[in-house]
């Protein structure tokens, strides 16, 4: 196993628990940071050196910068019909701040999606390969909504939306990758972990307001299997696909990490909102940005 993250001392932290856990895993660490795309070329040209192929690929870093909740949509929401499927997707409660990186691009679209784009176009050779398969496991969400994408603006520089645009361009992708790379033995999957408390969703509202709210998000779970509270939760899809054979996957299904009101963990699915025309122009966008991007790469050296 290897560790890709961007902080190498959390890295660390990671490696020694799980070599404490099963004493016979070599797990080793390699630096990248995919908001960074020399970080990122550089990181590949490690991982070609260590390993001749790879089995798994989890693709899941990502940032929600600066939440900020919509009153408004907040109370309209509580009092409409909808109001399990808006607490469960977040569906126009959220809004965000995005900025631009030093690479020229949108920072969620760059972390969410394009680093990771470039990270496996880097990763090629290791990953396709005639004799034995080769996975991809994303993270998505199920706040990745068709209305905050848009083919003209796949960074979504217009919009106050990147999380959920930048979630549905993975969805996309996906989807191409499946149809470009099957034949080469590349298989890719989107997974939703649900719901959790964690760093990414903690901004989103005072810690005082959390404390108030866990007990009604505790209740709402009775109704909405979205609620997984606990990253140990969130991660029953990813687990689960580990174990599943990718030729038996629909490339147009999402994997859903769900628990019950009890605290038992399941996986459902829901098919993806979007069309494989859709998918394929979205992946020869970001393979013409690969080509501008390389130039202005190799200008700077």
């Amino acid at each position: 196993m290897c560790l890709a993250c961007r902080n190498v001392a959390k890295a660390e932290a990671v490696r020694g628990a799980l070599q404490a856990s099963h004493p016979a895993a070599e797990v080793s660490i390699v630096q990248v940071d995919v908001c960074n795309l020399q970080s990122v070329i550089r990181a590949a040209g490690e991982l070609r050196q260590r390993f001749q192929r790879l089995d798994y690929v989890y693709l899941n870093a990502g940032i929600m910068p600066n939440p900020q909740l919509n009153i408004k949509a907040l109370f309209s929401g509580l009092f409409s019909r909808k109001v399990i499927h808006i607490f469960s997707t977040a569906e126009g409660l959220l809004t965000q701040e995005d900025k631009v990186t030093a690479d020229g691009l949108q920072e969620v679209f760059e972390t969410n999606v394009f680093g990771h784009f470039i990270l496996i176009r880097e990763l090629e050779p290791l990953l396709c390969h005639s004799d034995r398969l080769s996975r991809l496991i994303w993270t998505s969400s199920r706040n990745a909504r068709r209305a905050n994408f848009h083919l003209e603006d796949i960074q979504h520089r217009r919009g106050q939306e990147p999380y959920s645009s930048s979630k549905y361009a993975i969805d996309l992708l996906s989807v191409a990758l499946n149809r470009n790379f099957n034949p080469r033995g590349l298989y890719s999957s989107v997974v939703c972990p649900g719901t959790m408390v964690t760093n990414l969703t903690c901004g989103i509202l005072p810690p005082f307001l959390w404390t108030l709210l866990l007990p009604i998000i505790w209740l709402i779970r009775f109704f909405a299997n979205a609620f997984t509270l606990t990253p140990e939760n969130g991660t029953e899809a990813l687990v689960w696909l580990f174990h599943q054979k990718p030729e038996s996957l629909n490339p147009l299904t999402k994997y859903l990490s769900a628990t019950t009101g009890f605290g038992s963990n399941y996986v459902t699915t829901q098919k993806m909102d979007l069309d494989e025309d859709t998918a394929e122009k979205f992946y020869q966008n970001l393979l013409e940005l690969e080509k501008q991007i390389r130039v202005t790469i190799q200008k700077n050296k």
